[in-house]
């Protein structure tokens, strides 16, 4: 049961990701990438904070802070090089490329966490990979250097998830999550320093960026990482890659209500295999759980 509701828990987050993607995306145009991150990572650990301060128990170590500024490196690895990559390559290309992190974290999981290879694990993600080709659809047949770029991003991506997996049974999960939050954070804000331009305060203060900053910062980074590094523990890090790869599904859905974007034949497609490849991994538990229902009607 633990596993089917922290498998619950982890595609609520990829909901929440895909539910904001048109958020951001709007967000974007008036601010600069480094400088949103920033500062939606900054607010998100201090609401986070607030938890922590209310509490008397010591958190803080140095073996929490180092886990912490780990995963935090890598989750900003993923967030950089995807924004920047955008500036070279297509959203299309980007969301696929991303989403290769669900063929790349079995055999992250195999070699950091020594979890055994399981054939149905590579079937499902290689089914969930043709899915996303499907759904993101768009001449990918030229590789240019925004798509090298990407795909540094999904092995950023695809570390976080596996150290994540390793990380989250020693030590507690608010701290922890704050800790990378802030790391993502600071990091963000040094490249907007380094890299972008200075932005006047009427853009900051824009009615789309206030909502986009407040909606990202409580739920997409806040609620989203403290239940990922809560009950990513419960579950395999390869069976979250591919629950993970539901956030393109999800933000295809939304743009679809939101802005009426219409979806294309190739993304029903793109969407079907996706969600075959989760029901084709959670088949062998399905069975042997039935398996042992039975078992005890028969007792």
């Amino acid at each position: 049961m633990k596993k089917m509701f922290a498998d619950g828990s982890l595609l609520f987050v990829a909901f929440i990701w895909g539910a904001t993607f048109v958020i951001v995306q709007n967000a974007i145009q008036f601010l600069p990438p480094h400088l949103f991150n920033g500062i939606r990572f900054l607010l998100a650990s201090l609401i986070l904070s607030l938890f922590v301060l209310r509490s008397k128990r010591k958190y803080i170590s140095k073996e929490l802070i180092k886990a912490g500024v780990f995963l935090g490196f890598f989750l900003f690895i993923g967030y950089a090089f995807q924004t920047v990559g955008l500036m070279y390559t297509t959203s299309s290309k980007a969301g696929f490329i991303t989403g290769l992190s669900v063929m790349i974290v079995p055999f992250l999981a195999v070699y950091f966490l020594k979890e055994q290879p399981k054939l149905i694990v590579f079937i499902g993600a290689s089914i969930g990979t043709v899915g996303l080709y499907f759904l993101t659809l768009a001449g990918i047949s030229k590789i240019n250097f925004g798509d090298l770029l990407v795909f540094i991003c999904a092995f950023g991506f695809a570390f976080h998830i596996v150290l994540t997996g390793k990380l989250t049974s020693r030590h507690q999960a608010i701290p922890l999550t704050i800790i990378q939050l802030f790391t993502v954070s600071f990091l963000s804000f040094l490249c907007s320093f380094l890299f972008e331009e200075t932005i006047t305060t009427e853009k900051l203060f824009n009615k789309e960026v206030v909502i986009a900053l407040i909606t990202t910062s409580v739920f997409a980074t806040a609620l989203a990482f403290y239940i990922q590094t809560k009950f990513q523990q419960f579950t395999t890090a390869a069976r979250v890659a591919l629950i993970f790869a539901m956030e393109p599904v999800f933000a295809a859905l939304t743009a679809f209500w939101v802005i009426d974007e219409r979806m294309t034949g190739n993304g029903l497609i793109g969407c079907c295999l996706i969600l075959i490849a989760m029901i084709v991994t959670e088949l062998p538990r399905l069975t042997v759980f039935k398996w042992q229902t039975k078992q005890r009607h028969s007792l």
